[in-house]
């Protein structure tokens, strides 16, 4: 918990951030935990592509809409960051995939509907690079996955999310040019 405070706080000010670190301040540890009440983390992955031109996205079965790669923290995970990144392995089949950094790219607080167990999520998201000819699988939990342009992204994505991940592609490629 102690790390997901100390990225949260490296933040620019926000609301958001704001109700993030109130939160898991007020919950602790079972913030974490998907067993701990029907609000918690999650942590979720945004895949580029190396020009950060395009992005790679599963299609989630229970929402049935495109979305980055996610999920719930595990035990084993050493941290937020770990559990985004072991998600993005397991849902993309990239199983070299690492993230560009442990730093926060995206916060996103949602209401569940009624075909999740969950009532809402605090996700947390981290972003990754790689190439676009990476080998490619579809997990049970999806549909399908796919590279979309930032141009030319699907129909069907929560609200906000467009641009939440343009945003995302923004700050990543920044900080990926400062640590060249």
């Amino acid at each position: 918990m102690h790390d997901l405070l100390a990225s949260l706080e490296e933040l620019p000010a926000s609301d958001l951030r704001d109700s993030y670190i109130r939160w898991v301040r007020t919950e602790g540890d079972t913030a974490l935990r998907r067993e701990g009440g029907p609000e918690h983390v999650t942590a979720s992955c945004l895949v580029f592509s190396p020009e950060f031109d395009r992005v790679l996205l599963c299609f989630h079965r229970k929402g049935q809409f495109w979305l980055q790669f996610g999920g719930h923290i595990e035990p084993a995970d050493a941290s937020v960051a770990d559990a985004a990144q072991r998600e993005a392995r397991e849902e993309s089949g990239i199983a070299d995939l690492t993230l560009l950094s442990p730093a926060i790219v995206d916060l996103d607080r949602h209401d569940l509907h009624a075909g999740f167990s969950c009532a809402a999520h605090w996700d947390v998201v981290y972003a990754a690079v790689v190439p676009a000819d990476a080998h490619l699988t579809v997990s049970e939990e999806s549909e399908d996955v796919r590279w979309f342009p930032l141009d030319e992204l699907p129909e069907n994505v929560p609200p906000g999310w467009r641009l939440r991940v343009r945003q995302a592609a923004r700050e990543a490629s920044s900080r990926q040019l400062r640590h060249s």
